[in-house]
Formats: structure tokens, C-alpha cells, sequence
């Protein structure tokens, strides 16, 4: 019967994604989110947090894997750890706070001490144990990590292809997106996150649709200067968005930002004219200046790393899926280890005025979202499409499929990636 149940759903759910649309259901079945849960958040490399959010000994952060609760945490010796936050005991967190600095997890409810490797450390009244449990046997569980460009991805799949297989064609796109240290090392400066009232796949679909931009974010366009407005007005140039292979997609916007490092000679934007005077006072080579000058702004591009990461032209953003109808989005901004306090600071202004929750962006794509969510639930039948520029796709010069910019090209290539775990 559950093999049949399975059988079923599979069926369902192929139904379901064809080529060039999706059905709404995906948005608000509770059963295909549960399947979900376990096909894509369970058997995947999920990314969990960047190393320097981690970067002394004993510093943590916490994250979930669907819903399932891990810590990431650097050791004593400088080693990095994913481990099941659930005491080896009766099963309670051992660390609730989403990140900080100590030298060991000690269970609130009996007291089960672990080391930041995970190991059993101390118990109270351990003659109670005697030649019944043996300490090494009961640590903390530790999930298989990789890292790529300081990205730490986790997996509960125990014969999951390599994180550098899986990342494939992407990894050329996360290589010039960490160019926006400006010459330094990149980290992150801080994180905010939220929920909205909608599935985590309107999020996904998001980070490459650049035909909502002029509609949705004409507030963040009008805050903007005439020469960075320009910048933005990209529906038309010579943008595209690029299938990478296991659902990961890119969107070029501002072709000019691609590479940080090129093209240094370029005039300085007038926006960015105080902090070149300012990192000039400090004492910086024209070359330094202006190396930090063109990266402060970002790079032109999205990328979308199947299922839950987007390197979003000067932040990351994280999603997290809470139930089939609500999402937690988590935005990091990033800067340079150190590099000059007004870049950073810069960079964090920058993040302010879109990503921020008082910025000109999140809060208009938050309402778009929850709207399409609230849209799937008119009627009992219904297509969502994803078939914009399908007539006009090309070969891109490393072989991949690409549209233009407005397409949907990353959305069909996480929805294809989607199908191919789903119906296993």
C-alpha cells in the first residue's frame, strides 16, 4: 500500500510540471509539501551558513534542513561541524540561540554535556551508566558537510554526489560573485530574516524573473539617482538568463558587472564619488579605490542554487520552508574581512535601502508573493506559466541553454530539476 501511495503521488506530481507550466497545487498541497520535505530538503546539499559566520573557534550558528534542526560550528582545533541539534538522551535541542560563542552544548532538560566536535563530553550522575553506555557511542550526530568559495552546504544523503559535481556549471558564477570583497576575502555583515504568507517555490521562481522588476519595484527605481536608474532599466539590453544544470540557473542583468575585476579604468559612478574621496584620505592606491569602488554596488547577476541559496547580486538570500503556505527568508549582507570600514559600512547602507525591512525592495516582493499565493486558491483548477522566451532560447557558450533576460528559463530549469527528485 505505501509503495502504491508513492507510485500515486509520483504520478501526481509528474501531472503536475510539464514544460512550459506548472499547476497551482504545487503552491498549496500539504501532502506534496510533505513529500517535498523529504525528496528535495532531505536528499539534497542544502546550504546552512558561510564560514566566516563561523570564522573563531567555538562560534555556532544554527540552521534547519527542512525541518529538521542542525547547528554549524567551528571546534577548538579550527574543524567545522553540522550536527543534529537533538540530545543523544530524550531528544531535546541543545542549542536554541541562532548564534554565538562557547566551548561546549549542554542539554537544558538532564544536563548531557557535547563537545563542539559533538562528542559526549559529561553526564550527571554517570555511575547511574555504568557498563550500560559507553560515552564515544552517543554524540551528537554529524552530517556530511562540504564547502565551496566559503559556503557551507550539508547533507543528510549519505551517497549524495560531491557538493563540487553537484554545484556543476554554477561554480564559475560563485567565483565571480565572491569578487565583491573588493580585493578582500568576502564575509558577512549581518542577517535579517522574515516570513511570508506563501510556498517557498514563488520565492525560487523569483530570483530569476526580471519582468517583474519595472513593475513591482518602479519605489526602489524612483528612490534612485538618474545615472543608477539607467543601470536598472535592463529589460531590453543584452542580459540573459542561463540554465546551469541541477536546477541552478543564472540571470544576467548589467552585463558591465559581471566580472568586478575587469574594466577598472571605467569612470567612478557619481553615487560612489564620496567613498573614493574617502578610501583616497585613508591612504588607499588608485588601484585599491578602485577596485572597492566597483564592487561596492554588487555584481549584475543573480544566481539561483537549487533549492534554497541565492548569491543575489550583493547579498545572500536563504529560504526556509515552514509549512506549505508560509516561508522563512533569511537576507545576509555581505562586505570584505577586512577591508576599510567605509566600504563595508557602504555595503550595509546599500543592503539597507533594498533589502532592509525598511528598504524599497523586500517589502514589495513579500506582498507579490503572498498574492500569488493567495491567487492559487481561486478555483479548483489552474496553470502557472513558465513559458516566456521559449521561442528565442540559444545554445550559451558553454553549451547550457539561455534566454534573454525577461525569460523564464531559470524557473523551467529549477522546476525540470524539481520533477526529476520528485517522481523517483
Amino acid at each position: 500500500m505505501v509503495l502504491e501511495n508513492e507510485h500515486n503521488m509520483s504520478a501526481r506530481i509528474a501531472s503536475m510540471i510539464d514544460t512550459d507550466k506548472v499547476h497551482k497545487a504545487l503552491y498549496s498541497d500539504p501532502d506534496i509539501f510533505e513529500e517535498e520535505l523529504d525528496k528535495i530538503f532531505n536528499n539534497n546539499w542544502i546550504w546552512v551558513a558561510h564560514e566566516s559566520e563561523i570564522a573563531d573557534a567555538g562560534s555556532y550558528r544554527t540552521a534547519m534542513i527542512g525541518r529538521q534542526p542542525v547547528i554549524v560550528c567551528r571546534d577548538m582545533e579550527g574543524q567545522i561541524h553540522v550536527l543534529q541539534n537533538r540530545c543523544r538522551h530524550r531528544g531535546a535541542t541543545v542549542c536554541e540561540s541562532q548564534a554565538g560563542k562557547v566551548r561546549a552544548f549542554t542539554c537544558p532538560y538532564h544536563g548531557w554535556s557535547y563537545g563542539l566536535n559533538g562528542a559526549l563530553r559529561a553526564l550527571p550522575r554517570p555511575e547511574e551508566y555504568e557498563s550500560i553506555l559507553d560515552k564515544k557511542d552517543f554524540g551528537l550526530i554529524e552530517i556530511r558537510h562540504e564547502t565551496y568559495q566559503g559556503m557551507i552546504f550539508a547533507t543528510f544523503k549519505k551517497d549524495q554526489e560531491s557538493l563540487d559535481s553537484f554545484l556543476g556549471g554554477a561554480k564559475k558564477w560563485i567565483d565571480l560573485f565572491m569578487k565583491q570583497g573588493g580585493g578582500y576575502p568576502v564575509k558577512t555583515l549581518g542577517r535579517q530574516q522574515f516570513r511570508f504568507r506563501g510556498n517557498w517555490k514563488i520565492q525560487l521562481e523569483n530570483t530569476t524573473d526580471a519582468y517583474h522588476f519595472p513593475v513591482v519595484h518602479r519605489s526602489f527605481i524612483s528612490s534612485l539617482d538618474d545615472q543608477t536608474a539607467t543601470v536598472f532599466d535592463f529589460l531590453d539590453d543584452e542580459g540573459f538568463v542561463e540554465d546551469l544544470g541541477n536546477g541552478h540557473s543564472v540571470m544576467v542583468m548589467i552585463p558591465d558587472l559581471v566580472d568586478l575585476e575587469a574594466n577598472l579604468e571605467a569612470p567612478i559612478p557619481e553615487r560612489f564619488a564620496p567613498l573614493a574621496a574617502e578610501l583616497a584620505k585613508q591612504g588607499l592606491d588608485d588601484l585599491q579605490v578602485r577596485k572597492l569602488v566597483r564592487a561596492a554596488g554588487g555584481t549584475g547577476f543573480n544566481l539561483n542554487l537549487f533549492p534554497n541559496i541565492a548569491c543575489s547580486m550583493a547579498f545572500f538570500r536563504m529560504l526556509a520552508p515552514i509549512s506549505v503556505n508560509e516561508t522563512e527568508i533569511h537576507h545576509i549582507a555581505i562586505g570584505g574581512t577586512g577591508a576599510p570600514d567605509a566600504y563595508n559600512q557602504q555595503r550595509l547602507r546599500l543592503h539597507e535601502h533594498f533589502q532592509g525591512p525598511m528598504g524599497f525592495g523586500t517589502p514589495d516582493d513579500g506582498e507579490a508573493w503572498e498574492r500569488v499565493q493567495r491567487g492559487s486558491m481561486a478555483g479548483k483548477d489552474g496553470w502557472i506559466m513558465v513559458n516566456r522566451g521559449m521561442s528565442r532560447l540559444r545554445p550559451s557558450p558553454d553549451g547550457n541553454v539561455m534566454g534573454a533576460v525577461c525569460s523564464e528559463t531559470g524557473m523551467r530549469a529549477a522546476y525540470q530539476q524539481y520533477k526529476k527528485q520528485m517522481i523517483v
